[in-house]
């Protein structure tokens, strides 16, 4: 047992927990809890929103596709978070306080006084949720029970404990002071890792030196490894359309927009927070590079240890500096998507809570909070002990699960004509088409589904959109054309009995305040 590292994670995760704890003081409300009161500084907005963007996939993750994959994978896994943000901020998130939307499904309602748009996004987005809060806690289990006596079923209830504490106590402004805490740590315990790195290797000049060599030896194209777009454009296509295409319905954003002081923070605070995030997969990739250039392509390294090994080379105390840097990145998304998750499940599925008061919507959130925490702990323990899913398909399953209703959102806003059948059968056909697309390529690879000698054109297409690279085609791209084409077809096809669309144009235009119900709920 490494009695550093356990140190580290046991002062890291204390410290932020207490932090975020601390702010119980600020959330005695409701409205305090979930959106801050609409009292947040431009600067904890944008960690808050930055922390959201991080997690595993964006730094061991990243690290480990560096390795396997190239150069490339750093910079677009960036680039394709700052336009993310970006796209977020600019187009998306100034109508969402404008509107006072503490989810993202609000936005229906307000619209057509009718909830069931306002369920369905809310079930598409806790899709995604649930599975990154479940992936939060079966990362911090995997650490905990590696690096302590600890069980995995110790260690995801460890987990549980501190997202339950510090987000049901601290709420909105518990998650943003803990993210400023967390991203401070990323990027100045990454770049020390760097740093040491390089200087450790010899300088740049003997990591490129050693690079070639391994490179060369693994019958790899050098210049492809270290290229910009080393794998094609494709795949840089396919990387900035699952980071982007979902993002505006993912409801944490929500939160953060209705936090913000006044709306002129809104996009400088998005923009902010994609450059902080964009920096932290490219360190990430850059200690790949280092990690690469010391042991090899072939690493036998999997998860956080791409990150902390060549760190705990250099001293135990930089590899507990790397440590504390993946817990960081973790801990940061899962708080916050924890909060939205909460706030989600007793605004959208529990329409009765509209009648409590303040104090009892509140207690209503925090226990939610804990539940949710609880059960995300227990599935994470099944994934890691009863099951062979890989999280990464989970994953991308839960992206693709986010773009209807990101699609229905975004015609709302941009498009009058938009009908209430129109946004809802967008999303009802292409979530229920991703599940089955989903399905379909997990029993095709399963029965090793192959298409004969004598089959089709048709056959081998189906063959091909269900096997190809061993994984199918990403189901997110069935759920972006279903309702991209649904839900302005079904709009020409009906038409509107409910709802004022004059006065809703109004409120999103900031001419009219938003109606009284959603307001002062």
């Amino acid at each position: 047992m490494d009695t550093v590292a356990v140190g580290v994670i046991v002062l890291y995760l204390v410290a932020a927990t207490a932090a975020g704890s601390l702010m119980a003081r600020r959330t005695t409300t409701s409205t305090g809890w979930a959106v801050a009161g609409g009292g947040m500084s431009t600067v904890l907005v944008a960690v808050g929103i930055a922390g959201t963007r991080i997690g595993g996939a964006g730094t061991y993750g990243v690290a480990g596709d560096v390795i396997s994959g190239g150069v490339w994978n750093l910079w677009w896994y960036g680039i394709s978070t700052f336009l993310a943000l970006s796209l977020v901020g600019l187009f998306f998130a100034v109508y969402y306080r404008r509107l006072r939307l503490q989810t993202v499904g609000e936005i229906f309602t307000l619209r057509w006084g009718n909830r069931r748009c306002q369920w369905l996004t809310s079930l598409c987005v806790q899709t995604e949720y649930l599975i990154v809060n479940l992936i939060e806690a079966y990362v911090i289990g995997v650490i905990v029970s590696t690096l302590t006596p600890l069980s995995m079923f110790s260690g995801v209830l460890v987990s549980a404990a501190i997202f339950a504490t510090y987000v049901s106590l601290g709420g909105l402004w518990g998650t943003a002071v803990t993210n400023l805490i967390h991203c401070a740590v990323v990027l100045g315990g990454l770049t020390a890792v760097g740093l040491l790195g390089i200087d450790q290797l010899g300088g740049w000049s003997g990591v490129t030196e050693a690079l070639a060599g391994h490179l060369t030896a693994a019958s790899r194209d050098v210049e492809a490894w270290w290229g910009f777009t080393g794998a094609g454009w494709l795949p840089v296509f396919a990387m900035i359309f699952s980071a982007a295409i979902h993002t505006p319905a993912a409801s944490v954003y929500t939160n953060y927009a209705a936090a913000a002081r006044n709306e002129r923070q809104i996009a400088p605070a998005f923009v902010a927070a994609g450059i902080i995030a964009a920096l932290m997969p490219i360190l990430a990739g850059l200690i790949a590079i280092l990690t690469t250039a010391r042991y090899g392509l072939d690493t036998g390294l999997t998860g956080y240890r791409n990150l902390t090994t060549l760190a705990s080379e250099i001293s135990p105390v930089v590899g507990g500096v790397a440590l504390a840097a993946v817990l960081a990145a973790v801990i940061s998304s899962g708080g916050p998507i924890l909060l939205s998750s909460a706030t989600m499940f007793v605004r959208d599925w529990l329409p009765f809570t509209r009648r409590y008061d303040s104090a009892r919507r509140l207690r209503a959130y925090q226990a939610t909070t804990v539940a949710y925490a609880i059960v995300a702990a227990l599935a994470a323990w099944v994934v890691a002990t009863r099951t062979t899913i890989s999280i990464l398909d989970l994953l991308l399953f839960g992206f693709a699960m986010v773009v209807p209703p990101a699609i229905a959102v975004g015609y709302l806003i941009y498009w009058r004509r938009t009908t209430e059948r129109g946004a809802y059968w967008g999303m009802a056909t292409g979530y229920g088409a991703g599940l089955l697309w989903f399905a379909l390529i997990k029993v095709a690879l399963a029965a090793g589904f192959s298409a004969p000698a004598d089959a089709s054109a048709l056959y081998r297409l189906l063959v091909y959109c269900l096997t190809v690279d061993g994984e199918g085609i990403d189901p997110s791209y069935v759920t972006t054309f279903i309702p991209l084409v649904v839900v302005p077809l079904v709009s020409r096809l009906t038409t509107d009995t409910s709802g004022d669309r004059e006065r809703f144009y109004a409120m999103l235009a900031g001419e009219k305040p938003p109606a009284s119900s959603q307001s002062k709920s």
